[in-house]
């Protein structure tokens, strides 16, 4: 059977609409992260101060994350997604006030900062939500849509710090925060307003008076959990390898006078990660997505290991390539099975729950690579990095292996009728 193209994605019904709404508000997070640092350096002349402002926007963001997404699970786009992006753009159009000009009040940008990452509104896991309502028929069209998704956001990622230079160096670093503000706003409601978002009201059940619906979510049962472990587990732990992986990088450079080629290093894992995604959404796979995850990550965690024997710069950015190869797939394959576990309900939240296991990780491995450098050799910490990520696969593959030998209690783990894979059965 000849497999669906990306293009018979966006030709779905209201696909092309909903998605470009949706990357038109996610750019402005790949716009905003350095944005705040710039501004909030030249408004305060203080490296701390704009490392303390994006630390408390990226963990409010971060942390409340899964709060949010479950609003949105309750209550709908129109309730809780667009109040959320109003919101937020309105802070961050405030930080691009304050930050204009030199001599901005620390204490208003410290509070503004961590008040905008608190509302800010979790669009990837809504728009992947999104996709199961796009895509209700063909498990592997949602494989390809998902996989696109990876690698579109991925990309916003790249260009979103380029944009941001240049109008720093054209006009004021405050004009990308605006920027990023007007993009999240006017790209929500855009998004919001369509067809398939508008229809979306979440956790919606009978109510015990009047047959009228209210908006209340079923409690969370242990086993919805456990059904998250393995890619809550391992997105932890890729996120702590890509946060390791871009400072190992750095040191490695400068240990081989080489620090000029620390950019392609990124530019490796950027656009393998891009390759990654779309050769492992187009392949039609046997393994279940649950069988292929500990697989993915364990072959990852070994190009990270590797990583450490390169005895040049060109050796790294080919073991880059590697492991970025790898990452959207791993990625994609975490998200796939968060959305299966409870896609009628908590679908939101639970992809959210993964977002956040990654960006938490991320800052993790930032830190405590940072701590091994001076006692350990470079190859050492390498393997360290490697070590964490195989161990997340080793999670998941007990994880998938208990799940197989204990069984699924009818309506523990409500899954949509859409959902053509099992955990214990192969795709075709």
């Amino acid at each position: 059977m000849k497999s669906p193209s990306y293009l018979t994605v966006l030709q779905r019904p209201q696909a092309a609409r909903t998605f470009g709404a949706a990357l038109v508000a996610r750019f402005a997070y790949g716009i905003v992260f350095l944005a705040l640092v710039l501004t909030v350096d030249r408004a305060t002349g203080s490296y701390a101060v704009a490392g303390g402002v994006l630390a408390v926007f990226g963990l409010a963001s971060s942390l409340l994350a899964p709060y949010r997404a479950r609003l949105i699970d309750r209550h709908g786009a129109h309730r809780a997604l667009l109040p959320m992006a109003a919101v937020c753009a309105a802070l961050l159009g405030l930080i691009a006030v304050v930050g204009w000009q030199p001599g901005a009040s620390r204490a208003a940008l410290w509070v503004l900062g961590a008040a905008a990452g608190a509302c800010a509104p979790p669009l990837g896991p809504f728009m992947r939500t999104l996709w199961r309502e796009l895509v209700t028929d063909d498990e592997q069209l949602l494989q390809r849509a998902y996989s696109l998704d990876t690698v579109a956001e991925d990309l916003l990622y790249v260009v979103g710090p380029l944009l941001t230079g240049a109008l720093t160096a054209l006009a004021e670093p405050a004009l990308a925060v605006l920027l990023s503000a007007v993009l999240l706003l006017g790209g929500t409601v855009v998004l919001a307003t369509s067809p398939v978002a508008a229809s979306f009201r979440g956790a919606v059940v009978p109510s015990d008076t009047g047959g009228e619906r209210a908006s209340t979510a079923p409690g969370r049962a242990p086993r919805w959990w456990v059904a998250l472990l393995a890619p809550v587990v391992v997105t932890a732990g890729l996120g702590a390898c890509m946060g390791a992986f871009n400072l190992l990088a750095v040191a490695f450079a400068d240990r081989h006078s080489a620090a000029a080629s620390v950019s392609w290093v990124s530019a490796a894992l950027a656009v393998s990660s891009a390759l990654g995604g779309l050769v492992y959404g187009a392949i039609r796979w046997r393994l279940s997505t649950r069988a292929r995850l500990p697989l993915l990550t364990a072959f990852l965690g070994v190009f990270c290991v590797l990583a450490g024997q390169a005895t040049g710069m060109i050796g790294l950015i080919a073991l880059a390539g590697a492991v970025g190869f790898l990452l959207a797939p791993t990625l994609t394959t975490a998200y796939l099975i968060a959305g299966d576990v409870d896609s009628e309900t908590r679908g939101t939240e639970a992809g959210t729950w993964v977002n956040t296991a990654f960006n938490t990780g991320n800052a993790a491995g930032s830190a405590g690579i940072g701590l091994l450098l001076s006692p350990l050799p470079l190859a050492w910490c390498y393997a360290v990095t490697g070590a964490f990520v195989l161990l997340s696969a080793a999670v998941a593959a007990l994880s998938g292996t208990t799940r197989k030998i204990q069984g699924t209690m009818p309506g523990d783990i409500p899954k949509s009728s859409a959902t053509l894979n099992s955990d214990e059965a192969e795709r075709p």
